[in-house]
C-alpha cells in the first residue's frame, strides 16, 4: 500500500529501481534501509547523498532519474533544506511511495514534496498493484552502500 492508503504503483523500470530490482518501491524484512520513498534525484541530492557515504553515481545514477530513496537519507534531505523549493530534497511520487516511510516522514512532508499532480489523487496509484511478496523472482536483492 501507498502511504496514501491505495495499492502500490510501478515506480520505475529505466533504471529499473527498489531493493527488489522490480521497479517497486517495496520494502521487506531484508531492506535494511527501508527503500520506500519514490523520488525524482536531482544533482543537488546526488552531491547530498555522496556525502553521506552513498555515490548513487557509482551505480550509474543521474539527474532526473527515477529512484527509490531510503526513507532516512530522504528525510535528511528534507531537514537540510534551505526552502520549500530547495533542489536538495528530491520530489516524490506518492502512487509510488510504500507506507513504511510514514514510520519516519509524516505525510504532510511526503506532501509537501511531492511531484506535480500526486499531492491530491495519488497520481496513478491504481495503476500497476504490486504483490507484496518480497524476491518473488527467487533472484535477490541488488544492494547498494549506505
Amino acid at each position: 500500500m501507498t502511504v496514501l492508503k491505495k495499492p502500490l504503483g510501478l515506480f520505475s523500470k529505466q533504471p529499473m529501481t527498489g531493493f527488489y530490482r522490480d521497479g517497486y518501491c517495496r520494502t521487506g524484512p531484508d531492506d535494511k534501509g527501508n527503500h520506500a520513498v519514490a523520488g525524482l534525484l536531482t544533482n543537488e541530492f546526488l552531491d547530498f547523498s555522496a556525502s553521506r557515504g552513498n555515490n548513487l553515481r557509482d551505480i550509474g545514477l543521474t539527474d532526473g532519474c527515477k529512484w527509490c530513496l531510503c526513507t532516512n537519507r530522504w528525510k535528511e534531505a528534507m531537514e537540510a533544506a534551505k526552502s520549500a523549493d530547495d533542489p536538495v530534497v528530491p520530489k516524490v511520487f506518492l502512487h509510488a511511495t510504500d507506507e513504511s516511510a510514514l514510520k519516519a516522514i509524516g505525510l504532510e512532508d511526503l506532501k509537501k514534496f511531492a511531484a506535480d499532480g500526486e499531492a491530491g489523487s495519488g497520481g496513478g496509484a491504481t495503476r500497476n498493484p504490486v504483490s507484496q511478496t518480497p524476491n518473488a523472482d527467487g533472484r535477490g536483492p541488488i544492494r547498494e552502500t549506505h
